[in-house]
């Protein structure tokens, strides 16, 4: 149920899992890796000042690191589960026999009315969802995961449809492409070098050290299986400049789809050549030369996302406190930690008042 991307990707996440992660396939065939989490990762600003305020913050702030028990992956834009599982029975299990393990049980990105799910997919998933409810979990909103409907022939076409003033910025940045070489390689052998995999690597760290959440560090082993994997229908997307590389991006194609999943950058180089808009107009530009139907462009960022045009999904995570008394908290602040929402809220209120 609910796959976006090759199954490959989940399988090179267990063998290769991030930093401080353990990562496995339970008995009855759902994906979990157990990690320590802060949870203040996804905690408002307004919440996570008024803790820092606390008198000795410093000296038990460590304390909000828990041991958690995840069901999903990291490298999947939703929780993926068996296709014959019945959706009650599931959370039912799940409940029963992992949320002993760990401080916490989060069950991670299930999908909410997703339009880029089927009916029956989407129908599983809202069950499951009621279901983990009925067993307690607290139902939190995720992340806003950005997509974008490959209905346009061609780069105009599609900026067409932006305000003026993004337009006039968008079309300033994509200048920049004139002085880049941009080339796109399948996964496979073109990857064996090893110097080349460090490279790599380096520009992924780049991304993840200047990220405001610091999660999921994926460990070169798996960066090098991902790439060198021929079976998986990834495509990078290497952009040089004078012989340099400053980026790359990986991607994957899909069930008609084109995902987005990881990419390296060089800084300042990157921003200098405003890589990240050129990048969004060459994914689409081969999404829609490949006959695909969509763009899937991953999380983070939704208000860059929004100004590039595309269209948002939301997930919500079940979670479940080992505490009685965690649990009773949690109900009680859920909302300081769907930071999404509150920016899809605020976007929704502005767009009423000066439509």
């Amino acid at each position: 149920m609910n796959p976006l991307e090759p199954p490959a990707l989940a399988k090179h996440f267990i063998t290769h899992p991030p930093r401080a992660f353990t990562a496995a396939t339970l008995a009855n065939g759902v994906v979990a890796f157990t990690a320590p989490f802060d949870v203040l990762t996804t905690a408002d600003t307004a919440m996570r000042q008024r803790i820092s305020r606390w008198p000795l913050h410093r000296h038990w702030r460590r304390w909000l690191s828990l041991r958690t028990r995840f069901i999903g992956t990291t490298v999947t834009e939703y929780a993926v589960f068996p296709e014959d599982v019945d959706p009650a029975v599931l959370a039912r299990t799940l409940r029963r026999e992992q949320s002993d393990a760990c401080a916490l049980l989060i069950i991670k990105d299930i999908p909410q009315y997703s339009p880029l799910l089927d009916d029956a997919d989407n129908a599983w998933a809202a069950a499951f969802a009621a279901q983990c409810a009925r067993e307690g979990f607290v139902l939190v909103e995720g992340q806003a995961l950005a997509w974008v409907p490959i209905d346009f022939t061609s780069s105009d076409n599609y900026l067409a449809r932006l305000s003026r003033g993004r337009r006039r910025d968008l079309r300033r940045k994509l200048r920049s492409r004139t002085r880049l070489e941009i080339s796109t390689i399948p996964t496979g052998t073109a990857f064996n070098d090893d110097a080349l995999i460090d490279e790599f690597h380096h520009l992924y760290r780049n991304v993840y050290e200047q990220s405001e959440i610091h999660f999921d560090f994926l460990e070169r082993a798996f960066l090098a299986a991902v790439l060198r994997d021929a079976d998986a229908g990834g495509i990078v997307f290497v952009y040089r400049h004078e012989g340099r590389m400053i980026g790359w991006n990986l991607c994957f194609e899909y069930a008609g789809a084109l995902v987005d999943k990881l990419m390296g950058l060089a800084y300042p180089a990157s921003r200098e050549h405003n890589l990240y808009a050129i990048s969004w107009f060459e994914n689409l530009d081969y999404a829609r030369r490949r006959g695909l139907h969509r763009y899937i462009a991953g999380w983070t960022d939704p208000q860059v996302k929004a100004d590039l045009g595309a269209r948002f999904t939301f997930t919500r995570h079940a979670v479940y406190p080992r505490n009685r008394l965690l649990r009773l908290v949690l109900r009680h602040l859920a909302g300081h930690f769907e930071s999404d929402r509150a920016w899809r809220d605020a976007r929704t209120a502005d767009a009423a008042i000066d439509p």
